[in-house]
């Protein structure tokens, strides 16, 4: 398809249910669908000349699934040389998934995985911080922030909220004071709603999207939290988390007992990443799960029921869910587990047992 063609596709006009959808925001609470699908993390990494494929979204509507969330990088249309330079042509893959939502049915939710000052992974490759440094350097990271959201509030303003919303930013840090957070969350929201006062706006909880933030509720947005509790199921073996994160390092069951001898099973799994919650769901704000997922590493067996009991809570609460991922380590396809019984789908390993677990929630 041309980038003419794509062009003209996002800029169709809103239908009257659209339209209604739109008034939702950001009068009141937002009202959204049990939203489930996965996370697309091809344009994660910053790496330019990446790009999604149809065939993911193909798949997934095929097989019931409505959502994908995008975590995006703005090294792909930017330079953390200079902030305020965006190159319209290497947004093209963004503006394709787009339309690929739009033709099979996904919603689409764009997601600054990496924001100017701010990445949950190596942080200290931005110029300026957005988090725990000098008030000036916070400022300058927050300008820069504000001005991307809002060129993508001004880009794709013609696209209803239902088939698409913006996730501000990825997994906040630990923080003892939500203070910082909540002030970032209501100068990007004000930037969006500037450009586009009826996009839908996600915001993930605090303390890497575990935490909820009561400071936005009176903004009208979507809460996402996460769940990749206990870690040392969801993340066996995982290099890349700090050791104090794990709760044991025993090769995992389900349910576990932890190194403190505390037992984890679906009622923990409650206490954990339901009940506190709670308060917010009580004021009619909306919870999704952004992110969630089992690393390889982890038994399939013990993999699969702790996710029986994870989707169970979920659906029992009514919140949606984005898996990460669809295509690798943590997905169904390609997955790359020693232990699972793949089939073979359109030349690809598929974990049928995981996805008709994640299909029946």
């Amino acid at each position: 398809m041309s980038a003419a063609a794509t062009a003209g596709l996002l800029l169709s006009s809103r239908t009257a249910a659209e339209t209604a959808t739109a008034a939702l925001q950001p009068a009141g609470q937002p009202r959204i669908p049990r939203w489930r699908g996965f996370n697309l993390p091809a344009l994660a990494g910053g790496q330019r000349g990446a790009a999604f494929r149809e065939s993911d979204f193909e798949w997934m509507a095929g097989w019931g699934f409505d959502f994908a969330r995008l975590p995006l990088s703005y090294w792909i249309w930017s330079d953390r040389r200079d902030w305020k330079k965006i190159d319209e042509h290497a947004l093209a893959p963004i503006d394709q998934a787009i339309e690929y939502g739009r033709q099979h049915g996904i919603h689409i939710n764009l997601n600054f995985h990496r924001l100017p000052g701010y990445c949950v992974n190596q942080r200290e490759l931005e110029p300026f911080l957005l988090f725990d440094s000098p008030r000036e350097s916070m400022e300058q990271a927050l300008d820069a922030a504000r001005y991307h959201w809002q060129f993508f509030a001004e880009r794709y303003k013609a696209i209803p909220p239902s088939r698409l919303s913006f996730d501000l930013l990825n997994e906040p840090p630990w923080m003892n004071d939500q203070t910082r957070y909540v002030e970032i969350v209501r100068a990007l929201v004000a930037a969006i709603r500037e450009k586009d006062p009826h996009r839908l706006i996600v915001a993930d909880g605090a303390d890497l999207g575990q935490t909820p933030v009561p400071g936005i509720v009176d903004l009208g947005l979507v809460q996402s939290t996460h769940g990749y509790l206990p870690k040392a199921v969801t993340h066996y073996t995982a290099t890349w988390v700090p050791q104090n994160e794990f709760e044991s390092f025993e090769k995992p069951t389900w349910p576990m007992v932890d190194a403190k001898g505390q037992t984890w099973d679906r009622e923990k799994l409650r206490q954990e990443l339901i009940a506190k919650w709670q308060p917010l769901v009580q004021q009619g704000v909306p919870i999704h799960v952004g992110e969630w997922g089992c690393f390889n590493r982890t038994p399939h067996e013990v993999t699969l029921a702790w996710m029986s009991d994870l989707l169970a809570l979920w659906k029992e609460a009514g919140w949606g869910w984005a898996m990460w991922n669809l295509r690798g380590s943590f997905g169904i396809v390609d997955s790359g587990r020693t232990d699972a019984p793949y089939e073979n789908f359109r030349g690809h390993k598929l974990d049928r047992r995981m996805l008709e677990l994640l299909v029946a929630n």
